[in-house]
């Protein structure tokens, strides 16, 4: 038992960068990058990403004290993108695949057209398009559906939730393995919930324990048909009896079985050697996640109040305000030829 409770990731390789003054400066060099839990990056900082990555680093900013870290692309082997949108960055793959990167997308679809909740997303039919024609080019693998946030409201039932699951599935579900799903939490986020009141949406609300119930039997015999490992992100209870595992967004034996072929990467999953009996899922557990995430560690390098999908559900974004001039200051820099170390600019408070 000693040793399991050593066997525990120890943080990223550091080195030494010049950062874009020319200055050096200590960086982490993670293995894995994350693009991103705090924005969305192939929405809307695609451009952005492959320069810093060709520029072989980038900057992220603390969203709690407002202080830089450096994060080197030197050991970078895998990229994880998250997305609700991630077509503007379809025509970046190319480069992507030159630069020699193993990447996937962990790609949200939800439908809350009628709701309103997500204001700036391309119409359903777009979207769905977007799923299939990335999943063709990269495989099924490479591309998760993620419903998430999973919320209902005065208007919107169980059942009208899952018959909008199974029109979305009916139509993606040979295009990936995997479908994540994830129950809205109002409560630890005050702030979404004055968002959502003051966007005109106060009965938007979370799932009581016998709508859960009711919610997780209907998706199992909706997804029995599909073929899909079904699993539940950041979820407390213990949904196996419904066949939904606990989540793992970013998953070392999924990328073990998306990438054979990246030897690094694959030492990288694996655990250290001395260490019988701990998995490469324990050992490289994130330890900067929620205790109820299984993800392994990844490195994010995205920033908060900076994503123009406006959701209102949000909890990473602030006022629209103060989202909006964030973007307009980014586009006026890359507009005039400035690729900021971070999304935004580095040091500046948002």
């Amino acid at each position: 038992m000693a040793e399991r409770r050593r066997a525990r990731f120890g943080g990223w390789e550091r080195v030494t960068i010049r950062d874009d003054a020319g200055r050096v400066r200590e960086a982490i060099a993670p293995v894995i990058v994350s693009a991103s839990r705090s924005t969305d990056i192939p929405a809307f900082y695609g451009d952005w990403f492959i320069r810093r990555l060709e520029a072989g680093h980038a900057a992220w900013v603390n969203p709690w004290n407002g202080r830089s870290t450096y994060v080197s692309f030197a050991k970078t082997r895998a990229i994880v993108f998250w997305s609700k949108n991630p077509r503007p960055l379809l025509r970046h793959l190319p480069r992507l695949d030159a630069l020699g990167y193993s990447y996937s997308f962990l790609y949200t679809l939800n439908d809350y057209r009628q709701e309103n909740l997500e204001p700036n997303l391309p119409p359903l039919a777009e979207r769905e398009r977007t799923f299939i024609d990335l999943s063709s080019r990269l495989g099924p693998r490479r591309v998760s559906w993620r419903y998430d946030p999973l919320l209902l409201s005065d208007a919107l039932s169980v059942d009208d939730l899952l018959s909008r699951i199974e029109s979305i599935g009916s139509r993606l579900h040979r295009y990936t393995r995997r479908l994540i799903i994830s129950f809205v939490d109002i409560a630890r986020y005050p702030k979404v919930r004055t968002r959502l009141a003051a966007g005109g949406h106060p009965g938007v609300r979370e799932f009581s324990e016998t709508e859960i119930d009711a919610f997780c039997s209907g998706l199992s015999d909706i997804a029995a048909g599909w073929d899909l490992e079904v699993s539940a992100c950041g979820e407390r209870r213990d949904l196996s009896q419904y066949g939904i595992r606990p989540g793992q967004c970013i998953s070392a034996a999924r990328m073990r079985a998306a990438f054979p072929g990246d030897e690094t990467l694959l030492s990288f999953l694996a655990p250290p050697p001395g260490t019988s009996g701990v998995t490469g899922e324990a050992f490289l557990r994130d330890p900067g996640q929620r205790k109820e995430c299984g993800c392994i560690a990844s490195k994010d390098i995205g920033r908060y109040a900076t994503c123009m999908h406006l959701c209102a559900y949000c909890y990473a974004n602030a006022t629209e305000a103060t989202v909006v001039k964030n973007w307009t200051r980014h586009r006026r820099m890359m507009e005039s030829g400035i690729v900021p170390e971070s999304i935004a600019g580095t040091g500046e408070e948002i």
